[in-house]
């Protein structure tokens, strides 16, 4: 709004050009109108004491009773409860008493406390959490409640002004500033959150707290920070409000939150990797695992294609394409364009929900005895044994990489117990097949090469000197 005014000036001949490095923001105002929608909120959990849980229950009449007690005196109960704590913040959705706030904020949580900006404390219900999406929907009982005005987070650009109001240390309404760093970042962890980046000053207690536009309106969840330190760095992370809105009103309809799934792992497409596919240019998601019975794979989505689209959506790289897939919903049907051996091709495929148990448990086998063989890539092949096979889950095909010398494969980033799974786009059988590809492989030219490590397919840009 304010550059809305300031560009009214500008073209009026009241302001010049000339001012306007001098014109900042002025909070206060925005401050004013939204502290009272903005909350304090404190858990506390009970847990029990690790030195009463090794106490024996000692009866009255022991002889060991007298000992006991004065020398561990309370901590002679055999179950003691302490008290922990946290602070976090949040916001007020409704005048019927919704609250928006971080799941982190109040996991594990025994009771919650939300205090307003009148100072009045009230216990807050769970209405219902997602930790995917970090979110968590409170509800409390109370009249005369201030409740947010919330925007569009599709509508923020980069360099925008923004403010944030929360309990940073416990001290509560703190107004930071700052503008849009970034948007649709990628955090580990958090595929399915593009989330904003800002550099407003975040610390522990911003969590759940509102991230405000020069409008007034909310367009964040204000959730993490990057730090070596555990204090503000620069770097503070917000769930989009179109994100957050849409977990609240799945958790208020239904109590639980369903996302979009394709069944696939994805990786980046890097300059090495773009120039071994025959790619002008990095973009779109690399699909380096297709899982059994998924969308994906009915489909006919491969190992080696490149999406490029989604729904009619530019996929500009792999970051971009899980918050896509999951805002989808359940039994839609989408269009994919993807490329396959330098040819674009169109596939449809249904979507269907995110399984919620998608970790799978990792492990790995030790290398056996099996004589080690040296190739131009510079590593030491072994063919898998069956106990290998069922580890890793890899029923056919496949060699394992034993060692890695100076060369080729280790300037390509493979490692000992690595598994080829395919040479240039080809698919490995077993070590015969591996030797009669090695001469075939062209030289000076980028190459993909497709590998297992713990149970995750990574696709790798190998160059074999001619």
């Amino acid at each position: 709004m304010i550059q809305r005014v300031f560009s009214i000036l500008l073209f009026f001949g009241i302001v010049t050009d000339s001012h306007s490095a001098h014109i900042l923001p002025d909070f206060s105002v925005l401050a004013a109108e939204n502290s009272a929608a903005v909350v304090n909120i404190s858990t506390r959990q009970k847990k029990a004491s690790k030195l009463s849980q090794k106490l024996p229950d000692v009866p009255k009449d022991s002889p060991f009773y007298e000992f006991f007690q004065r020398f561990l005196g309370e901590n002679m109960a055999p179950f003691k409860e302490r008290e922990s704590s946290s602070l976090g913040s949040g916001f007020i959705l409704s005048k019927e008493g919704y609250i928006l706030t971080n799941h982190h904020v109040v996991s594990g949580a025994d009771e919650i406390i939300v205090r307003l900006s009148d100072r009045r404390q009230l216990d807050a219900v769970i209405v219902g959490v997602d930790q995917r999406s970090d979110i968590a929907l409170l509800k409390i009982e109370a009249d005369h409640l201030q409740a947010v005005k919330l925007g569009n987070s599709d509508d923020l650009k980069v360099g925008e002004w923004v403010l944030a109001i929360g309990s940073p240390f416990g001290f509560d309404h703190s107004v930071t500033a700052g503008i849009v760093s970034a948007k649709g970042r990628s955090l580990p962890d958090e595929n399915y959150i593009p989330f904003i980046q800002t550099d407003v000053a975040i610390n522990p207690g911003n969590s759940g707290g509102p991230l405000i536009n020069l409008d007034g309106e909310v367009i964040g969840v204000n959730a993490q920070i990057y730090s070596k330190t555990g204090g503000f760095m620069g770097l503070s992370f917000t769930i989009p409000i179109n994100v957050a809105m849409d977990v609240v009103k799945q958790l208020r309809d239904h109590g639980r939150v369903a996302r979009g799934w394709l069944g696939v792992l994805i990786q980046q497409v890097t300059r090495e990797l773009a120039e071994s596919f025959s790619m002008n240019m990095p973009q779109g998601a690399l699909v380096a695992q297709v899982l059994p019975d998924s969308p994906a794979s009915k489909a006919g989505l491969e190992v080696g294609d490149i999406i490029l689209t989604f729904d009619g959506k530019e996929v500009a790289n792999s970051a971009s394409l899980p918050p896509m897939v999951g805002g989808t919903p359940i039994d839609q049907r989408v269009a994919l364009e993807v490329l396959r051996k330098g040819k674009r091709l169109s596939l449809f495929l249904w979507i269907e929900e995110l399984p919620s148990d998608e970790n799978i448990k990792q492990s790995r086998q030790s290398i056996g005895d099996e004589p080690a063989l040296k190739n131009v890539l510079g590593v030491q092949l072994q063919k898998l044994t069956n106990l290998q096979r069922q580890a890793l889950s890899i029923p056919q095909g496949g060699v394992l990489v034993e060692g890695v010398s100076e060369g080729v494969a280790s300037r390509g980033g493979i490692h000992p117990g690595d598994v080829l799974l395919r040479l240039n786009n080809v698919k490995i059988r077993d070590m015969a097949h591996v030797y009669q590809l090695l001469p075939k492989l062209p030289r000076n030219k980028l190459l993909p090469i497709l590998i297992q490590r713990d149970k995750r397919h990574v696709f790798l840009a190998l160059e074999i000197p001619g």
